[in-house]
């Protein structure tokens, strides 16, 4: 499977995915640690890739998302947006609305 390949099943087969440096409990840049902050206090489960350990997907998914930095969430397919996104739609709200309508629609399929 190539990396786009794997790419592709990675964000079909999640419906809340964030890729990062680091993981959830330990995020490795500050970036990264805000974004999962943000997703994390939606209460709803989420799919991460630690792209430090991947740095295939590091070099690829740039090229793909047309998106250059990390963190990247993606939400039923879709990306959302990097760390100031995420944390701006925290903030109003939005991010919790769209996070729990995903896990909403991922549980029922």
């Amino acid at each position: 499977m190539s990396v786009v390949e794997n790419i592709k099943e990675q964000i079909e087969n999640n419906a809340i995915l964030l890729y990062m440096k680091g993981t959830p409990r330990f995020p490795q840049c500050g970036f990264s640690s805000r974004a999962v902050e943000a997703v994390m206090s939606c209460g709803e489960r989420f799919a991460f890739v630690n792209i430090l350990e991947n740095p295939d997907i590091r070099a690829e998914l740039p090229k793909y998302a047309n998106w250059p930095t990390f963190p990247q969430l993606w939400i039923n397919g879709e990306l959302v947006g990097g760390c100031d996104i995420i944390c701006d739609m925290a903030a109003s709200g939005e991010l919790k609305e769209m996070i729990e309508a995903a896990a909403k629609d991922d549980e029922s399929a």
